[in-house]
C-alpha cells in the first residue's frame, strides 16, 4: 500500500516526502544516517506537543533543515528537523559532545517545567521512532523541595542486518541536578551490532501483542459474534412467525370483507397509505443518507486495505488514505442522497447536492478550525499549517465537490424512480395515542444499546491506542467488529420499526435513522467515562482536543450507523408491504 498511497499523493500534488536515504533504506559503510527530531510534550497529553527545539537543547551549527511533511503527517502534528547528532552507518562513536552551555535562569525554568510535567520527546531514524524522557523528578521528604534532574547523555544502540537498519534503542543517562544556573554538557554515543532479525519484521517491537491479542480481546470478538448469530436468528424467527400471522389475518379479513368491522382494524397494514410519505426536512435527510452511504463504503475500504497492508508503519498513511478515499468516494454520497431525494419527488435537488457536499466537511472544518485556534495560541505542533488547509480545500473543491455534483445528477436520473408498493394518500392519517414505551423517543433511546454493546470492547482498544501512544495494528479485529456493528444495527432497527409501524405510527424514516445513530451517543458517553477514569490528561488544551476529536468521531459514527439502519429498514418495509393485498 506504500506505493499506492505515494501515487495518489503525487496525482493530487499534495504530499512531498523528504527522507534522506529512507527512500531505499539501504546504506553503505560509513554513510551518513540522518537523525530527525520531531516533538516534545507532556507524556499524559498526546496532542499537546511542541517543537523539539522549543526546549533549550543544542541546535545544529547551521540553519536547521526542515523535512517536508506529507498531508497525513502535517495533520497529525509531525514537523521533522535535522538534529545536531552525527551518525554514520556501522561506525561506533564514543561519548561525543554535542555542545556545552551554561543554562540561564530562564532555560533552567523551561527544563524544570518540562520535567515536572513529564515531558517526553520523539525522534526518527530511518523511519523508526525513538522515544526518550527529558528528565526525572525525585520527590523530597515532607516540607522539602523536589529535586529535578536533566538527562544530558543519549546512548544509541543500533542493530543492522546487511545494509539495512533493524532496530534503534535509546538510553538517557548522566542526570544533572538543575539549579538556578547550571552548566551542562550534552553528549551522545553510538554502538552498532549485527542482528538476524529480517528487515520486514523490524517494526514488530513497537506492537504490543500482549495488549491487543489478549484473551479478553479474543473473547469479546467471539462474544459479539455469538450475539450476532443469536440476534439474527431471533429476529428472523420472530418476524417470520409474526408476519406470517399478520398476512394470514389480513387475508382472512379480505375474504370476509362484508362481515369485517373496519373500526376494529389495527396494525401496520392500516397505514399503507402513509408509510411511504416523504419524511420531514427531506433535503437534510437525503444529505445524511447520502453521506452515510459514503462513510460506510469509505470506512470498509480503509479498514480492508489496512488489514491487507502494514499501513501503520508509515507516518500519516492512514490519515492520508482516509482523506484521499473520502474525496474519491464523494460520488457515492451524491448518488445515494440525490437518488433518495428524487424518489421522494423533491424539487430542490441543488440544495440537496450542496448540503451533501458541505455537511460532513463543514462540521469537520468547524471543529478543526476551533481546535487549530487553540493550538495556535499555545504555539503547538498540533496547529495545522496554512498550506495543509489549502491542500484540503483544493481536494474538496476540485475532487470531492465535482464528484458529489456528478453523483447527484446520476442518482436523480438513474436511481430516482420511485418503486414504492403503495400509493401515498393526499391527506396524512392521524397517529393514534400510544403508551410511553412505544413513543419514537424510546425507540431512539434504546435502539443504540445493543450495537454499542457489540463494539464496546473494541472501542476500549481503539481509544487506548489513540490516547496512550500505542500502534493499533489488529485491523482484522476491527473489520470483523465493523461487520458485526452493521448486522446488529440493521436487526435492532428492523425490530424497532416493526413495533413502531404496528402501533400505526408511520414516522419510521427519521426514527430508524436516529435509533441506529444513537449508538454514537453511547460511544460519546463512554468517551467521557474513559477520559476521567482511564486517562490522566490535564489542562485546557488537551481537554478541548480530546472532546473535539471524540465529537468528530461520534458525529461520523452517527451518520454512518444511521444510514445503515435506515437502508436495512427501508428494504424490510418495502418487502412487507409488497406482499399485502391493498384495495
Amino acid at each position: 500500500m506504500k506505493w499506492a498511497s505515494s501515487l495518489l499523493f503525487c496525482i493530487i500534488c499534495l504530499s512531498i516526502s523528504a527522507h534522506a536515504d529512507e527512500y531505499t533504506q539501504v546504506y553503505s559503510n560509513g554513510e551518513d544516517v540522518v537523525l530527525w527530531v520531531n516533538k516534545v510534550g507532556p507524556f499524559q497529553n498526546p496532542q499537546e506537543t511542541y517543537k523539539y527545539y522549543s526546549l533549550p537543547y543544542c541546535t545544529p551549527p547551521k540553519v536547521v533543515q526542515t523535512s517536508f511533511e506529507g498531508l497525513g503527517e502535517a495533520l497529525q502534528g509531525y514537523e521533522l528537523q535535522k538534529s545536531a547528532i552525527k551518525i554514520f552507518f556501522k561506525t561506533n562513536m564514543p561519548e561525543t559532545e554535542i555542545c556545552s552551555k551554561e543554562l540561564a535562569a530562564a532555560e533552567v525554568s523551561q527544563f524544570s517545567k518540562a520535567i515536572k510535567r513529564q515531558y517526553w520527546y520523539e525522534l526518527f531514524l530511518d523511519d523508526l521512532p525513538i522515544y526518550g524522557m527529558v528528565g526525572e523528578m525525585i520527590p523530597s521528604d515532607v516540607g522539602g523541595k523536589d529535586k529535578l534532574f536533566l538527562y544530558t547523555h543519549m546512548k544509541f544502540i543500533l542493530t543492522y542486518n546487511g545494509p539495512r537498519i533493524i532496530e534503534v534503542n535509546l538510553t538517557s543517562e548522566n542526570p544533572v541536578l538543575l539549579e538556578k544556573e547550571t552548566k551542562v554538557s550534552f553528549t551522545y554515543s553510538i554502538n552498532w551490532y549485527p542482528t538476524d532479525i529480517p528487515f520486514e519484521n523490524r517494526f514488530d517491537k513497537y506492537l504490543d501483542y500482549t495488549f491487543f491479542e489478549h484473551q479478553i480481546h479474543w473473547f469479546s470478538i467471539f462474544n459479539s459474534f455469538m450475539m450476532v448469530i443469536f440476534l439474527t436468528g431471533l429476529v428472523s424467527m420472530i418476524l417470520m412467525r409474526t408476519l406470517k400471522k399478520d398476512y394470514a389475518k389480513y387475508a382472512k379479513e379480505d375474504d370476509l370483507e362484508d362481515e369485517r368491522d373496519v373500526g376494529e382494524e389495527s396494525g401496520w397494514k392500516q397505514i399503507h397509505g402513509d408509510v411511504f410519505r416523504p419524511p420531514p426536512h427531506l433535503v437534510l435527510f437525503s444529505a445524511l443518507i447520502g453521506t452515510g452511504h459514503q462513510l460506510a463504503v469509505l470506512v470498509f475500504a480503509v479498514i480492508f486495505f489496512a488489514f491487507l497492508n502494514t499501513m501503520y508503519e508509515d507516518r500519516g498513511t492512514i490519515v492520508t488514505a482516509f482523506i484521499v478515499c473520502y474525496a474519491f468516494t464523494s460520488f457515492i454520497a451524491g448518488y445515494g442522497g440525490g437518488g433518495y431525494y428524487a424518489r421522494n419527488e423533491g424539487k430542490h435537488w441543488i440544495q440537496t447536492m450542496l448540503l451533501t457536499a458541505l455537511l460532513f466537511p463543514g462540521v469537520c472544518f468547524s471543529i478543526v478550525f476551533c481546535l487549530n485556534m487553540v493550538a495556535w495560541s499555545y504555539d503547538s505542533l498540533a496547529t495545522i499549517p496554512l498550506y495543509t488547509l489549502l491542500a484540503l480545500f483544493f481536494i474538496w473543491a476540485f475532487v470531492s465537490f465535482p464528484l458529489t455534483l456528478f453523483g447527484t445528477v446520476i442518482g436523480r436520473n438513474w436511481n430516482g424512480k420511485g418503486d414504492n408498493p403503495c400509493r401515498v394518500n393526499p391527506v396524512p392519517r392521524q397517529i393514534p395515542e400510544k403508551k410511553w414505551y412505544l413513543q419514537p423517543s424510546m425507540h431512539i433511546l434504546l435502539g443504540g444499546i445493543l450495537p454499542f454493546g457489540s463494539i464496546f470492547i473494541e472501542m476500549y482498544f481503539i481509544f487506548t491506542s489513540f490516547w496512550h501512544h500505542k500502534y493499533y495494528y489488529v485491523y482484522g479485529f476491527m473489520l470483523l467488529v465493523y461487520v458485526i456493528l452493521i448486522i446488529v444495527s440493521v436487526c435492532v432497527t428492523i425490530v424497532s420499526t416493526y413495533f413502531l409501524l404496528n402501533s400505526e405510527d408511520y414516522r419510521w424514516q427519521w426514527v430508524s435513522f436516529l435509533s441506529s445513530a444513537s449508538t454514537a451517543g453511547y460511544v460519546f458517553l463512554y468517551s467521557i467515562h474513559y477520559f476521567f477514569i482511564k486517562t490522566r490528561m490535564t489542562g485546557f488544551f488537551q481537554t478541548v482536543f480530546y472532546f473535539g476529536y471524540m465529537f468528530l468521531f461520534c458525529f461520523g459514527l452517527a451518520v454512518l450507523c444511521g444510514a445503515i439502519g435506515f437502508i436495512g429498514t427501508s428494504v424490510f418495509v418495502k418487502r412487507i408491504y409488497q406482499y399485502v393485498k391493498i384495495d
